[in-house]
């Protein structure tokens, strides 16, 4: 059965009939995005929903198909999808893509696939950058999740505390720098950072997953504040991060840390999830910890490092829903979104630390215990998807102008310079 939802007013009618789920990309996050997509196409599939699935390779090839939909044909290590052509079998029509997107087969008479709504699940960058979703704008095409601005910026971590900074909402002090400037100048920028508090954190500014990132300690003193700044390995963790990203940030750590993490869900009435706590043996929640140890944490499976509800007090733990409310906000976000912070369990301060515009796995284990199970997490989306591309169609883009009916019967003339004559 597929499932229709239907809005009306007098602009427009819009029904759902196919959702395309768009995951993989180039992208250090291309193996989560997979796991994040076959978890969305089983759960949409279970609401009767028509879905195609349409997965991207790394090196930036379209591929559709039914059978994209079951993970064991990632898992295999004898056969990749990659290597099968009839995936490759589609192309999108331009022509026809208004308001929708058609893939049609190559070939005479081919059959054409009609998505009328989006559902990203692509991390990282080319995808949950604002690339696509730019995309789906020009195409006009709902879809779900944060749009073009708020998923460019939430991407940027510098960007991100600089936004929250003029927001008034506490976030840990940073500088940020490009490549070109590490190689133009590396020694002012070395002591800039020796004005920071020790330890520091180097971080790639588009990337998640914890990939890339570095903790630098002060060396021959304490933990925090020594005097001796370790430059060498601070050196070392930057250009680790410059390999992955052209812009690298750096901040300060926080003492006595919780990690904690707030999701939220929505457009105007926002929701917040419970907080989680999340528990970690090394200097940060890494990779490992995230996605491999136990099942990953991120995908709610390693259950030991994990605390739902976190250990605060009512206090605090509404003041950090509300400052994920507030976060979202500053962003522009949209449909769902999820806001880290840093918990100095001494002072009891907490900073914002990120924004995360599309969570892996949605981070459903959350909301499975905020209240939400993953099919009504997946009806709330479509339905802020629809409430979104709905909000936008009653606003007016065009303007009427006289310009071009007054330059019709004149030709456009250009001022050239005479060029002055070499002898």
């Amino acid at each position: 059965m597929t499932r229709y939802h239907n809005w009306r007013n007098k602009k427009f009618n819009f029904m759902i009939k196919n959702i395309g789920v768009f995951f993989g990309s180039g992208s250090t996050e291309h193996d989560i995005s997979i796991i994040t997509a076959q978890l969305i196409i089983a759960g949409l599939k279970g609401l009767d929903y028509q879905v195609t699935p349409v997965y991207i390779t790394k090196q930036g090839k379209w591929m559709l198909g039914e059978e994209l939909g079951n993970l064991k044909l990632f898992t295999d290590p004898n056969k990749k999808p990659e290597d099968e052509k009839k995936y490759y079998e589609y192309y999108l029509d331009m022509q026809e893509s208004v308001g929708k997107m058609v893939f049609k087969r190559k070939g005479f008479a081919g059959k054409s696939i009609t998505i009328d709504l989006a559902f990203p699940a692509l991390h990282g960058t080319y995808g949950e950058d604002g690339t696509i979703q730019g995309m789906f704008e020009m195409l006009g095409v709902p879809y779900v999740g944060c749009g073009v601005p708020a998923s460019a910026v939430a991407m940027d971590k510098a960007l991100t505390k600089i936004v929250m900074q003029q927001a008034g909402i506490p976030t840990t002090k940073f500088i940020y720098f490009y490549n070109a400037d590490w190689e133009a100048g590396r020694s002012g920028i070395i002591e800039k950072i020796k004005i920071l508090r020790w330890p520091v954190f180097v971080k790639p500014v588009h990337l998640g997953s914890s990939i890339g990132i570095g903790k630098v300690s002060a060396k021959g003193g304490s933990a925090f504040g020594g005097k001796d700044k370790d430059s060498k390995d601070l050196e070392q963790k930057i250009e680790v991060a410059l390999h992955y990203d052209e812009k690298v940030l750096v901040e300060e750590g926080v003492e006595n840390l919780m990690d904690v993490t707030c999701c939220v869900i929505g457009n105007n009435e926002l929701r917040a999830s419970l907080l989680q706590e999340s528990v970690f043996k090394d200097d940060l929640f890494n990779f490992e910890d995230k996605y491999i140890s136990d099942g990953g944490s991120q995908t709610g499976k390693a259950v030991n490092n994990l605390v739902i509800p976190a250990r605060l007090d009512e206090t605090t733990t509404s003041a950090i829903q509300n400052t994920a409310k507030q976060v979202y906000k500053a962003l522009g976000c949209s449909g769902i979104a999820r806001v880290d912070f840093l918990y100095n369990k001494q002072t009891k301060e907490f900073f914002a630390n990120e924004v995360n515009p599309l969570p892996g796995t949605l981070y459903h284990h959350l909301w499975k215990a905020s209240g939400l199970e993953l099919d009504q997490l997946l009806q709330e989306l479509i339905k802020f998807a629809e409430e979104k591309y709905r909000q936008k169609r009653e606003i007016t883009f065009t303007f009427e102008s006289s310009v071009l009916k007054q330059l019709g019967g004149s030709k456009l003339k250009s001022n050239k310079l005479d060029s002055p004559v070499s002898s």
